[in-house]
């Protein structure tokens, strides 16, 4: 089966043909600020960047016709379980009105199914950000203010926990696994019997910090530097996302640079250890849903390439199970065989409404 696969991020679009698991096309156009600009929301840019796509396919060779599917990058939709959703008009709308929020990946799902209804066959989205599948324990903060919220890297966590299930002779939906997604943003999802109950809300400020989030702050000091007057509420917004973690400390959030900086600099050295302490105690809190009861603890993500980051969580949590390191993050392949286990008849496709 031929798809065609759409990865739309803030200045990048990544465009895959798949035969199968097997990418026969696989493209990257890196877009400049400059070529951006001219347009004031995310959705402004759908014509310049399905353009782009549909010129990349035509030189492909393959005609669109040939196509079974087009599956788009999951956006800010409302809050769903996890799976491969037919992208229908009700989802078409959220994404084009950001219903939570204005992101690139909205336009993974409006372009899918804007190309798939020329060609008369289904667009899909895989896994998106707001996967919900919490427990209801999960969801109390502490004060009802405020409710917890899943956000996290779904489709990476769901497509690596398949991943070692298959290779392990288990069920996906009979496992406990702990996964954590550790890039620009970290996510450590509480994956049991095929449904992840809980996880910190990579995005907004909670878990361990990374290379540029702040992760959980002491909430009393925050509270006081949202109103020392120093400071606005986007400086602050930026300085939990975007301007946190290591770009705080050190002005960087390229890793290997700050790993080569931490062979002469102690204090980077106590930042890099301190980013994985924070990241395995995440680990061993969530494992807490289910007593410890784990089949495994699985790492992937960019810093999974990272021996010496894998090795020191390893130290600190294996005595809670055995850790598996996934490097990388493969989304193309993840959206493809989303599509695939629906084509196949694996699962059926879920219905947004």
């Amino acid at each position: 089966m031929k798809l065609l696969i759409i990865n739309p991020g803030s200045t990048s679009t990544k465009v895959a043909i798949f035969e199968d698991e097997t990418p026969i096309l696989e493209k990257i156009f890196r877009h400049p600020l400059s070529d951006l600009a001219p347009f004031d929301k995310i959705t402004d840019q759908y014509g310049f960047r399905k353009q782009i796509i549909m010129d990349n396919v035509a030189e492909s060779g393959i005609p669109l016709t040939q196509l079974d599917a087009i599956v788009g990058m999951g956006g800010l939709v409302k809050p769903i379980s996890g799976g491969t959703y037919t992208v229908n008009e009700a989802m078409a709308n959220d994404l084009r009105n950001g219903l939570q929020g204005q992101h690139a990946s909205n336009l993974g799902g409006l372009i899918a199914y804007e190309i798939a209804k020329e060609i008369g066959k289904p667009a899909f989205i895989v896994d998106p950000v707001v996967v919900d599948e919490f427990d209801d324990i999960s969801r109390i903060s502490g004060h009802p203010w405020i409710k917890r919220r899943s956000i996290f890297h779904a489709l990476n966590q769901k497509a690596t926990a398949r991943t070692f299930c298959v290779q392990k002779g288990i069920g996906y939906f009979d496992a406990n696994l702990v996964v954590a997604h550790m890039g620009g943003g970290i996510s450590v999802g509480m994956h049991s019997k095929g449904r992840v109950i809980d996880a910190n809300n990579a995005l907004d400020g909670e878990g361990p910090f990374t290379p540029e989030r702040s992760g959980t702050l002491p909430v009393g000091d925050l509270v006081d530097l949202c109103y020392s007057g120093k400071h606005t509420r986007e400086e602050v917004r930026k300085g939990i996302t975007g301007r946190g973690g290591m770009v705080a400390y050190f002005d960087s959030n390229n890793m290997m640079e700050i790993e080569e900086r931490a062979k002469t600099d102690p204090e980077v050295k106590l930042a890099i250890d301190a980013m994985i302490y924070q990241i395995s105690k995440e680990i061993a809190a969530v494992s807490t849903a289910v007593c410890g009861k784990l089949d495994g603890i699985l790492l992937t993500g960019g810093l999974a390439h990272w021996d010496y980051l894998v090795q020191e969580i390893t130290r600190r949590v294996s005595f809670i199970a055995d850790v598996h390191a996934y490097p990388g993050e493969n989304e193309l392949l993840s959206l493809a065989q989303g599509a695939l286990r629906v084509l196949r008849g694996d699962e059926e496709a879920k219905i947004y409404k």
